[in-house]
């Protein structure tokens, strides 16, 4: 790892400073307009325009480094989420603050792809594997220590938004001044929806179910514990809590996936998402809560990488980049209902209506994983889960699945798609 971090140090910084930067504004914004006093749609609506943005993004972005390379986009792109950072400051209506959401979920998952490549073309294949657990080091410590700063002085004075832009501008300077080469750049195939349903329908449902579930459930508990009596330094202290329990549980998670059936862990981990938000539904306890926070991240998050590695179990190498570049669009689409969804839980059936809704994603995930082990059998071989990290604020990126499909150098027929899960 010594290595892979000497080799790679300035895209590794920079993703830092970028990681720092969005976690700290994701819950910056929600606590800061809860204070403003924009309602719980408004909220929902405003962080609603990241995952809008993204979609734009990833179309547009392959185009624009084809045109005019990878360090000019990058730099315009980092400009852009400094100038979006900043510009809240300006104003207090969420009609500007949704249009700062649009253009920022538009600039960072194109961030994300230069850094991403630029890494894969630079890495040696024998520290392949060490560079892809930095990078996840990064996507879940990046997140989590910008929401802790969140509580650093108060979340309603200016310090933060100015922070949070330089952290964003900064990011652009190691890669400047490095003497890294731009790599080529080819805009990766994308494998049709209809077609990855074929190969794997409760991959293609149960993305979009958990991504609207499992941003929902991100985007909304800073609100839920204000809602609960926490200040607003606990409320982002109960978030890093989930989100470190969130990275800690998916590497023995997903090692256990890789030893069975994965459908039977995502059962498990559904079903007690399940009990874990029916218990939060009763119990508002402080420690309660922050322990249903823990719990209920631990074993949600994960999913997502163990649905994608089963649905790569059914695919050949050559398959593995297009059907994740599918998947990170259908994760991003499930992340705009659930940005829409969550907040507008917070006040129904007296205030638990963020983990009764929880509970139902859970069931549906539930329902929807033994109904595909009824129909289908296991594949025989399987590869490993590749974790991501927090979902709405890190991008699942074709790193992982360019890892995963390169490792893999045997090539594997591809199953007949009517005995496909």
């Amino acid at each position: 790892m010594r290595r892979a971090l000497i080799d790679n140090w300035a895209l590794f910084l920079g993703m830092l400073f970028l990681m720092v930067g969005n976690g700290m504004l994701v819950t910056l914004l929600t606590i800061r307009g809860s204070v403003l006093g924009f309602t719980d749609l408004q909220i929902s609506l405003m962080q609603a325009c990241y995952p809008l943005g993204a979609l734009a993004g990833t179309v547009l972005t392959p185009r624009l480094i084809e045109k005019v390379g990878h360090i000019r986009v990058f730099s315009a792109l980092a400009s852009m989420v400094s100038v979006a950072a900043i510009a809240h400051l300006l104003t207090s209506d969420p009609i500007s603050w949704g249009a700062m959401r649009l253009l920022a979920g538009a600039c960072f998952p194109g961030l994300y792809v230069i850094t991403e490549s630029w890494l894969n073309a630079k890495t040696e294949n024998r520290i392949r594997a060490q560079v892809l657990s930095v990078y996840f080091i990064i996507q879940s410590a990046g997140p989590a220590l910008g929401t802790a700063m969140v509580a650093l002085p108060d979340p309603r004075g200016n310090l933060l938004f100015g922070l949070c832009s330089i952290l964003l501008s900064v990011a652009i300077v190691p890669l400047l001044l490095s003497n890294n080469r731009a790599p080529e750049y080819t805009a990766p195939d994308r494998m049709p929806v209809r077609r990855l349903y074929k190969v794997s329908p409760m991959a293609v449902l149960g993305i979009v179910i958990m991504g609207a579930g499992v941003v929902a459930w991100f985007i909304s508990l800073p609100l839920y514990a204000l809602q609960n009596g926490f200040t607003e330094a606990q409320a982002s202290f109960a978030l890093v809590i989930a989100m470190v329990a969130a990275a800690v549980s998916q590497y023995p998670l997903g090692w256990l996936s890789d030893q069975m059936d994965r459908r039977y862990v995502v059962i498990a981990m559904a079903g007690l998402s399940v009990l874990v938000a029916l218990w939060l539904a009763v119990d508002t306890r402080p420690m309660a809560i922050l322990v249903g926070f823990a719990l209920i991240s631990a074993v949600t998050l994960p999913i997502y990488s163990i649905l994608a590695a089963h649905a790569n179990d059914q695919l050949s190498p050559g398959q593995v980049v297009p059907a994740a570049g599918t998947m990170a669009f259908l994760l991003q689409f499930g992340q705009v209902f659930g940005m829409l969804i969550g907040p507008n839980t917070l006040k129904l059936f007296d205030g638990r209506g963020l983990p009764l809704m929880l509970a139902v994603v859970g069931v549906v995930t539930v329902l929807l994983a033994v109904t595909r082990r009824v129909r289908s059998d296991a594949p025989e071989e399987t590869g490993e889960v590749r974790p991501t990290g927090v979902i709405g604020i890190a991008q699942p990126g074709l790193l992982q699945a360019e890892v995963y499909a390169e490792e893999d150098a045997t090539p594997q027929p591809e199953n007949d798609e009517s005995s496909h899960s």
